[in-house]
């Protein structure tokens, strides 16, 4: 089998997957698209502009390369304060794919949340959107440890964004297992402090076959729109991994998700999937 490949047994059920001895679980969500002739097909679709397959692929190389030019070691942590967009996904996956975890944090805690995980954490790097400037640099100043490399995602000439455009978008896949730490995301809801669960790179092979595929029936032809947030659990899956694995289109909303506004982009880009919670089901049913 070849490095980073997998197969899917579909004549047992559940499908069983195997995968190869070497795995970065990016080889298959972002750089098999380009091998199966979808580099032009659009991959998210957000305000500031629809981005392509291949648009993806390279950003993705260029951001991890970012990472790598500051000198990471491999397993870093990458702490995530982003809103849903583009900057997300290079991010996330450019660090896996260059060997490095992303932590995709709640957006929408305060700076005394924040403290705890970046203590916790022990993250080398910490990307974050100037939106949430304020509370990010008020736990900066209160953490007793704090990342050796702060960088906003856009809005200053050293932004993650300022350095993807001038980073070399030719990147080869980090050597790992399919068992290894691939990312973080902290709990909430639990009692204590929040804890990060850690996942492997098969897991959102996983999620997103044996539900996304064989539950939903996602396929390449949809359009998946998630009020949840990327940083969520159900938010990540149905907003960025479940289109990504089937090769259809993320549908990315920044702003809070008000049944207006949800009304309005199911309107503009007519997804296929709409995936929200029983609380915003009611207020739209409510305000129709």
């Amino acid at each position: 089998m070849r490095d980073h490949s997998l197969s899917i047994d579909r004549s047992v059920e559940p499908a069983r997957i195997t995968y190869a001895q070497v795995f970065n679980v990016a080889v298959p969500f972002i750089d098999r698209h380009l091998a199966e002739g979808r580099g032009e097909k659009i991959a998210i679709r957000a305000a500031a502009g629809d981005v392509s397959y291949a648009g993806l692929a390279q950003n993705v190389n260029r951001c991890g390369n970012v990472f790598r030019n500051l000198g990471l070691e491999p397993g870093d942590r990458v702490l995530m304060i982003v809103k849903d967009c583009t900057e997300f996904f290079y991010a996330f996956w450019g660090a896996i794919k260059a060997g490095y975890v992303p932590a995709p944090l709640n957006t929408m805690l305060r700076a005394h949340d924040y403290v705890h995980m970046i203590e916790s954490s022990g993250a080398t790097v910490l990307v974050y959107s100037p939106e949430f400037a304020a509370e990010v640099e008020g736990a900066l100043a209160r953490a007793s440890a704090r990342p050796a490399h702060v960088l906003r995602t856009d809005g200053e000439e050293d932004s993650l964004a300022g350095r993807i455009a001038q980073a070399s978008d030719a990147l080869d896949p980090v050597p790992a297992a399919a068992g290894d730490d691939c990312f973080w995301l902290y709990s909430s809801g639990s009692t204590g402090l929040p804890k990060a669960a850690v996942h492997a790179h098969r897991d959102m092979v996983v999620t997103s076959q044996h539900y996304g595929v064989d539950v939903l029936g996602v396929g390449e032809d949809d359009i998946c729109f998630s009020a949840a947030k990327l940083f969520f659990a159900y938010g990540l899956g149905n907003g960025m991994t479940f289109p990504l694995w089937c090769g259809g289109q993320a549908v990315l909303f920044p702003d809070r998700p008000t049944p207006d506004a949800m009304f309005e982009m199911i309107e503009r880009y007519r997804p296929t999937l709409y995936f929200g919670v029983p609380t915003l089901y009611a207020a739209q049913l409510q305000a129709m």
